[in-house]
């Protein structure tokens, strides 16, 4: 990768040194970032995991692997997931941006609907990002949208979330049948680990596509995976409905204001691991999540380079996405109706699009 200048001309690795020296001079001070920007950070010595990566840590490595990074986030909003005392702390969200947000991190207002015009923090320069870790968010969490079209979904979203009773390599090998079911659309896939627990597949769509449409693309593959795999997966949103062993085909993040845990994104799980983009070859029974982390992750992408951005960028046109969901509301229509679950077990409802989202709910299970 070439060397990365901030938009003030210090390069990444310039940046990863100085956070170095401020942890190991006792984790308070001012990063230059040329041309006589700075950014305070503090507490860089604080332990954020229980492995012993720090607040320091965590920046560094995203100054590291902010080559990959930067297009994912580039021109999106924001959703912070802060986690002021580390990992195992207390979490709680935050949209605004705050009322003082340095200069040298960048701000837009735009219309919330909910809430009216609010300021919010854009991704696209490492120093904002470097921010959002000094206000204790371990995650980078991107709209599906940027803020030159904030009203139209620029991927679809699929999110492969096991149940506490199933093991991994189930999810990847459903996540090997999701893959085929859009290929015999004809439309292509990005795939990562979730990072935590599940599998996240992308799917990029054409530009000014609606968010109404990118949901029901997902509901519909949702339906079609449940509908031909339904001992392993199921679009029913409540834990205690979900039949036992079964995987949750959560189609419902795709809409306005919703984000996901970005590739090469740092979780607050053990083991610091990170949401690691794939190749299709390696969705084996092998595969674990615990294999990318902050400490490993560095080095796959100087290996591999930029796997999620090669596997979006793939173009995917108007005519394809429609032909796509015919194609899948045939198959639903010749689907044999659901057999009686087992006993003891509640018939999924399906997750309908009508119902309100969890996420942002604290008490709420994400992938």
């Amino acid at each position: 990768m070439t060397p990365l200048k901030t938009p003030t001309g210090k390069s990444a690795a310039d940046v990863e040194s100085q956070l170095r020296a401020i942890e190991r001079e006792g984790g308070d001070g001012e990063v230059q970032l040329g041309r006589g920007a700075t950014l305070h950070v503090s507490n860089l010595a604080k332990q954020f995991f229980e492995n012993g990566v720090t607040k320091g840590a965590v920046m560094r490595y995203y100054a590291r692997i902010w080559p990959a990074i930067e297009r994912h986030v580039k021109d999106r909003p924001l959703v912070l997931k802060r986690y002021p005392d580390g990992a195992d702390g207390p979490m709680f969200f935050q949209q605004n941006a705050g009322a003082h947000v340095p200069d040298v991190v960048r701000v837009e207002t735009f219309d919330t609907r909910e809430e009216g015009p609010k300021p919010r923090i854009i991704g696209g320069d490492l120093t904002t990002l470097l921010y959002t870790v000094q206000l204790g968010s371990i995650e980078v969490h991107p709209w599906l949208s940027r803020v030159c079209d904030i009203d139209s979904a620029d991927c679809c979203l699929i999110d492969l979330d096991p149940g506490d009773d199933v093991p991994f390599p189930a999810a990847v090998a459903l996540a090997r049948d999701v893959l085929q079911i859009v290929r015999q659309c004809k439309l292509p896939a990005a795939v990562k680990t979730s990072g935590s627990s599940g599998i996240h597949l992308v799917i990029p769509l054409p530009p000014k596509t609606m968010y109404d449409t990118s949901a029901r693309l997902a509901m519909l593959i949702a339906r079609v995976v449940a509908a031909h795999r339904p001992q392993h997966a199921t679009v029913e949103r409540s834990l205690r409905a979900r039949p036992a062993g079964t995987i949750y085909v959560d189609a419902m993040q795709n809409a306005r204001g919703k984000s996901m845990a970005c590739a090469y994104s740092v979780r607050a799980r053990e083991g610091a691991t990170v949401s690691a983009p794939l190749r299709e070859r390696e969705l084996t029974a092998r595969l674990r999540t615990s294999a990318f982390s902050v400490k490993t992750m560095p080095a796959r992408v100087a290996r591999a380079g930029d796997v999620w951005g090669e596997a979006l960028a793939a173009k995917t046109t108007k005519q394809a996405l429609t032909n796509a969901m015919k194609v899948l509301e045939q198959v639903l229509d010749d689907a044999p109706a659901a057999e009686e679950p087992p006993r003891g077990q509640k018939r999924s409802r399906g997750g309908g699009e009508g119902a309100e989202p969890t996420a942002g709910r604290r008490g709420a299970r994400r992938a």
